[in-house]
């Protein structure tokens, strides 16, 4: 299996399986004498764990991270990092009913399609327990970013959306509430849709917005490589994401030309900010911010038709610990696929300069 890694320079590999007995990854190319904060990077993985609240899967574990290289003193060496996290808790009985059929909208077929044998305990590489792995990483790489600013927080739940943008918000609510959305009000309806819909054993989708503050000018190439292009891969490789945009995303498409232009400040600031801190595929100093879409979790806790081995018609019900909505644990795994594209494009722009 290709396509384990990520990134140019700040790279992250990853391996392990949702039910096997530990994840892990080796980051490489992050600098040396960097001093780490090892308790930060834990509690970014508690932001991800399951089981922390009652409107997510009740897996119970407790996601610890153990570094076996890379770190000395408490200071990255500038060799490769690598760490594990062991799973404690699988269920992997939970899942021998799919042994033998497809889950819809899961990638149980493909899998058996492309490599004619898959570990159908919880979906095994496909999992998305494999983003705590990005999380480790992405906690590392914004202990790289010093004065940049990456934050997240969940925009929409279903038909319920923010109507306020980024600017009009106090982010620092959005650990608050289980829902992760700064708007406290917003948050209990969220809150309770949620709750409702787990009730009838559905699953429903949401919205993820993302800041990245004080970046600065020039990362990114024009070509190939634009921020925004390297940005919408790091999204769209997060299990569930369905869709991107960054600025002003397709809602720019209704406008005029007259009325979407950014005018520019004296200072090479700009007016406005449609383009969303990226022009050209390069950064031009101004907040970057973007939406990243979640479809339903696939997992349904109801009976429904779907295909066996053999192509036959079969019943099926999901069993055991779901999420009915990904998207609360969702914001720290799209901070840290953020951070991590921030760090290896401003290493790439530091050795351009050499």
């Amino acid at each position: 299996m290709a396509g384990n890694s990520f990134g140019k320079l700040f790279t992250l590999t990853t391996y392990g399986e949702s039910h096997g007995p530990a994840l892990g990854g080796v980051i490489d190319g992050c600098p040396s004498g960097i001093e780490l904060d090892l308790e930060a990077i834990q509690n970014e993985l508690n932001r991800r764990k399951p089981g922390q609240s009652a409107i997510v899967t009740q897996r119970k574990e407790p996601d610890t991270v153990k570094f076996h290289s890379g770190i000395f003193e408490g200071k990255t060496t500038g060799t490769s990092i690598g760490f594990v996290i062991e799973n404690t808790n699988q269920k992997s009985h939970d899942y021998s009913h799919i042994k033998d059929s497809y889950r819809p909208s899961h990638a149980d077929y493909v899998y058996d399609q492309k490599y004619g044998f898959r570990d159908y305990r919880g979906g095994g590489r496909s999992s998305a327990r494999e983003t705590a792995c990005r999380v480790v990483a992405g906690a590392v790489a914004k202990q790289v970013l010093k004065g940049i600013q990456v934050d997240a927080y969940v925009s929409g739940v279903g038909t319920l959306k923010l109507d306020k943008p980024y600017n009009q918000l106090n982010l620092g609510l959005t650990e608050t509430n289980p829902v992760r959305c700064p708007d406290s009000e917003m948050a209990k309806k969220m809150e309770s849709y949620i709750k409702e819909v787990r009730s009838k054993g559905d699953t429903v989708g949401g919205i993820v917005t993302c800041v990245i503050k004080n970046v600065p000018v020039g990362l990114g190439e024009p070509v190939f490589d634009k921020l925004h292009a390297e940005l919408g891969k790091a999204m769209l490789s997060i299990n569930a994401v369905k869709g991107f945009e960054y600025g002003s995303g397709f809602e720019g498409s209704t406008m005029f030309g007259s009325e979407h232009n950014d005018a520019f400040n004296t200072d090479g600031t700009t007016k406005t900010n449609y383009s969303g801190g990226i022009q050209g595929g390069i950064s031009n100093g101004m907040d970057i911010y973007f939406n990243v879409a979640f479809k339903p979790v696939a997992t349904l806790i109801q009976k429904y038709e779907t295909i066996d081995k053999e192509g036959k018609v079969v019943q099926m019900q999901g069993k055991g610990r779901h999420d009915p909505c990904v998207v609360p644990r969702a914001v720290p795994i799209v901070e840290a696929m953020a951070a991590l594209v921030i760090a290896d494009y401003l290493l790439q722009s530091k050795v351009a300069m050499l």
